[in-house]
Parts: structure tokens; C-alpha cells; sequence
């Protein structure tokens, strides 16, 4: 591609030769002659104008460089559009491996990759340009919408539906039993979970993440979220649209997600909650409560942001106030140690303190 071709993908502008050939995409210090790479501020500007790249992706605010540029309004989202130019997905082949187990049952695209050892159900459904990579179990009544990839041992259990453009990492589990049990003449008795589970359209799901099925009804991950590896999402749990779940995340059982939440790493939610759209929720917080929309939640128990802050400078001061209250308690003692003792009056005298002895002696 030429950078004047890459401009026009991104809606950009070239900055001095519209017809430089460009062979691939690299970080400045790595990067070599006839590369572009690609700097959004001025630390990472000076690196690539002094690297071997051939030209550079910058926004509109850098200066000029002896290099060629293709400026870009939001550097940050051309990054994520240029990538695929120069690192196109592969295309697994149409077809159906020897060593796959295919229920008769089965409807399979005929454009769709269903690699090795990997078992499809009865009734499943599979569209078109769906890639099972290998060792992947479908179960029975799945359906998995157009463009959709399980990576390598990804599951769905019984039920599961996907959307179009939905992208399953290795090892992730989609379905398994949710976590539902009675105490019951003293054991724990399992709550059948005979619900489903509902992923929409472009939804991520990283490595070794478990979404379970409802106990009854769905447990459904909106359109667009992206959930990182090792994350746990709990029976009829519902997340709203575009929605960010961090690493090492666990949402318990029937709480409710709104549009556009960030949850960050090693975050836990209680059950039956409700969080608002537009929530951020800082890691390592455990929330116990109802959030509504818009705000920024930290701490465990999480609290509002403003009220966290406030408690992380006050902790942050506790060494300081233990030395002043070891100060205070010793000069007290100090004072204790050096005050007179007091007279004990004779019973049914009034007491005569050593301030009011002399007036006494004078009358």
C-alpha cells in the first residue's frame, strides 16, 4: 500500500509523498526502512522521527517532520483501523474436519471451519463464516450467528446462543451451570439451572471466562462488550451494551449492568444489584450496593469516588496521627505524674484546696 492509499482508509491526510510504499507496521524502535509506525504525542514523535520507519501516523498536532506523515484527527482509533491493513485475519477453509463428531441434526453454512475434535450437537445452528478452530463442544440447541470464532477448547453448553462478529478465546465457557444450591435437612441441595444464555452481536470473550446459564430465563451479554480473560459472570446476570469487564472480574447472580460500564480488574459485585449505565468502578472494589447512573465507584465496600479519596488520605495519615496521639498520651502522663495529690477532708468538713488554705488561716 501506498500512504496515500492508507490515508484514505482512515480519512486522513498525507504530509509529502502520497505515493511512498509502505510493506508493514512497527513500533518506532523497532520499525525499518519502508515501514509506517506511529506516534500520538511528542515523546513518541521525536523516537519515530529519528527511527528507520518510512513514514509516520500522527494527529494534527505534531509538528512536521523530513519524514513522510498521514495526520489523523484521533491518532489512537487510526491505530486500531491500520492494524488490519497490514495484519489481515486469516480465513480458515470452508469444510468440516475428519476428526469432528457432526450431529445429523446439525445445520452447518457451508462457508463455516469446523477444525478438529470438535463435537456439534443435535439441532445446532451454524452461520455463515463461523470458524470452530478445534477442540471446541457445541451443545445441543446452540446457535452461533455469522462471522463468529471459538478459539481452541471454547464451550457452549446446551442452549447457548451467539450473535454475528462474536469472538470466543480459548478455554472460555459459555453456559456451564450457574451457581445455585438450598440448604436442605443439612445438605446443599443443587437449584436445577435450566435457563440459557444470550450473547449479542460483537461481544469479546477472553480466555478461560466463565458466563453461566439463568436458573431459570437468561443470562445475556450485550451488543459490543468486551470481557477480559478470567472473568466470572454469574446465572441471569444481564450486561447492558459496550460494556469493559476487566480481568479476574466476579459479577454474582442477577445483578443488572447498564450501557457503557467499566468494571476494572479483580472487581466483585454482589448479587441482585443494579448498576447504572455509564458506571466506572475502580479495581479491586467490592460493591454491595445499588449504583446509579454516571458515577465512579472505588474502595471495598466500593463508595462513591469523592468519599474514597477522602478515605485513602485519611489512612495515608494514620502513622501520623498514631506518633501524635503517642505524644499526647505522654504528656499526660507527664502532667499526671506532677500535679499535688489531693487533700482527703475529714467527712462532713468542706474541703480546703492549697489555692484556698491562706484566706482560711487569715479568718
Amino acid at each position: 500500500m501506498t500512504t496515500g492509499q492508507v490515508a484514505a482508509s482512515l480519512g486522513g491526510t498525507v504530509e509529502g509523498n502520497p505515493d511512498l510504499e509502505l510493506n508493514g507496521f512497527a513500533p518506532a524502535h523497532t520499525a525499518k526502512a519502508g515501514d509506517l509506525t506511529f506516534a500520538e504525542n511528542e515523546v513518541y514523535f521525536v523516537a519515530a522521527d529519528n527511527s528507520a520507519a518510512a513514514a509516520i501516523l500522527v494527529g494534527v498536532d505534531l509538528p512536521p517532520s523530513r519524514k513522510t506523515l498521514i495526520r489523523v484527527t484521533h491518532p489512537r482509533i487510526a491505530f486500531a483501523r491500520v492494524l488490519p491493513l497490514f495484519f489481515p485475519e486469516s480465513i480458515p477453509a470452508p469444510g468440516i474436519h475428519p476428526s469432528a463428531i457432526v450431529a445429523a441434526t446439525a445445520e452447518i453454512d457451508p462457508s463455516a471451519h469446523i477444525g478438529p475434535h470438535c463435537v456439534v450437537g443435535d439441532r445446532v445452528h451454524i452461520g455463515p463464516r463461523v470458524a470452530l478452530f478445534g477442540g471446541n463442544h457445541v451443545g445441543d440447541d446452540c446457535q452461533i450467528g455469522e462471522d463468529s470464532r471459538l478459539y481452541p477448547n471454547a464451550v457452549l453448553y446446551a442452549r447457548t446462543q451467539l450473535g454475528q462478529r462474536v469472538r470466543l478465546h480459548a478455554g472460555a465457557v459459555i453456559g456451564s451451570d450457574g451457581y445455585g444450591y438450598v440448604f436442605d435437612q443439612g445438605v446443599h441441595r443443587k437449584i436445577p439451572q435450566v435457563g440459557s444464555v444470550i450473547v449479542q452481536d460483537d461481544v469479546e470473550i477472553g480466555a478461560n471466562t466463565t458466563v453461566d446459564r439463568g436458573a431459570l430465563g437468561a443470562t445475556v451479554i450485550g451488543r459490543g462488550t468486551k470481557i477480559d480473560n478470567l472473568a466470572q459472570i454469574a446465572h441471569n446476570v444481564v450486561t447492558g451494551e459496550h460494556c469493559l469487564i476487566i480481568s479476574q472480574v466476579g459479577i454474582a447472580g442477577s445483578t443488572r449492568i447498564g450501557n457503557y460500564v467499566t468494571i476494572a480488574g479483580q472487581v466483585g459485585i454482589a448479587g441482585h444489584l443494579k448498576i447504572g449505565s455509564r458506571v466506572t468502578i475502580g479495581a479491586q472494589s467490592g460493591v454491595m450496593n445499588h449504583i446509579p447512573d454516571g458515577e465512579k465507584w472505588l474502595a471495598s465496600p466500593a463508595v462513591p469516588e469523592k468519599q474514597a479519596k477522602r478515605q485513602y488520605i485519611s489512612i495515608q495519615r494514620l502513622p501520623d496521627i498514631a506518633r501524635l496521639v503517642d505524644q499526647l498520651e505522654a504528656r499526660i502522663a507527664t502532667l499526671e505524674k506532677a500535679a499535688p495529690p489531693a487533700s482527703n477532708p475529714t467527712p462532713g468538713q468542706p474541703s480546703i484546696t492549697p489555692a484556698a488554705a491562706p484566706a482560711a488561716s487569715a479568718a
